[in-house]
């Protein structure tokens, strides 16, 4: 049977035995797959330099069980030149799917908007105004976001207003005792794909886009959190994105 190429990203990559390859790819009609690249870790592979993160593939695999072999790959376009702040948000966005993103179930859009994302990134386009959008987007791909600009009561959110946004059920009125509550302006902002211009609302929108994930990542720390973590202590003035 002939096998038919599809796009694809390549998430994480790790050694496999002496000169193979364990993948984690994103593809639009299957989502998630894990892929063994034979031979692909040898130092002289051609298949080496292309099977890393943010390199746009064609590719085909082989196997109906739940790892596959990959059969063919080829370039589908020159790797998108991340680097500094926006290779670590890239690394970040490739974390968040790995451990959130379910294998084999289909995800056209999201793979768009993450694509859309890289593609954003390495032009140099503000980081925090790619990340929160694309951190919403992955919880509605997964049904785990809540309706940001309307209340639980069905009452539209507005600017003026403060309002408490819980993961489980969604957004109230904030009362004068809550310890955890954002502006209207953010919960707007972030519902239309956009980041107010505010530092303060930044962090505000940061720190509810942690909040919404924090379930679904249960207790282990993102490593990509942690090494942006270090970067930032070792350059001393680099600010808190992720």
């Amino acid at each position: 049977m002939k096998l038919q190429l599809v796009s694809a990203m390549v998430l994480h990559r790790r050694g496999y035995g002496d000169t193979s390859l364990l993948l984690e790819l994103f593809t639009p009609a299957h989502g998630r797959v894990p892929v063994i690249a034979r031979g692909a870790g040898a130092p002289r592979s051609r298949r080496r330099g292309l099977l890393q993160p943010f390199v746009p593939l064609q590719l085909a695999w082989r196997g109906r069980g739940e790892v596959g072999t990959l059969a063919v790959v080829e370039a589908d376009g020159v790797p998108l030149p991340l680097s500094g702040h926006a290779l670590y948000a890239g690394f970040y966005l490739n974390e968040l799917l790995v451990r959130l993103l379910p294998r084999g179930e289909a995800a056209p859009d999201l793979f768009r908007h993450y694509h859309h994302a890289l593609i954003r990134l390495a032009s140099g386009e503000d980081l925090e105004g790619v990340l929160r959008p694309f951190e919403l987007r992955l919880l509605e791909a997964l049904g785990y976001a809540p309706e940001l600009a309307r209340r639980i009561d069905g009452a539209p959110v507005v600017v003026e207003e403060r309002y408490r946004c819980d993961p489980g059920s969604g957004v109230t009125v904030a009362g004068s005792a809550d310890p955890e509550t954002y502006s209207g302006e953010v919960l707007l902002a972030l519902s239309q794909g956009r980041l107010p211009v505010s530092p303060a609302l930044r962090r505000e929108a940061r720190r509810l886009m942690r909040r919404l994930l924090a379930p679904h990542l249960g207790g282990k720390p993102l490593k990509s959190r942690e090494l942006f973590r270090t970067m930032r202590a070792d350059s001393g003035a680099s600010p808190n994105l992720l």
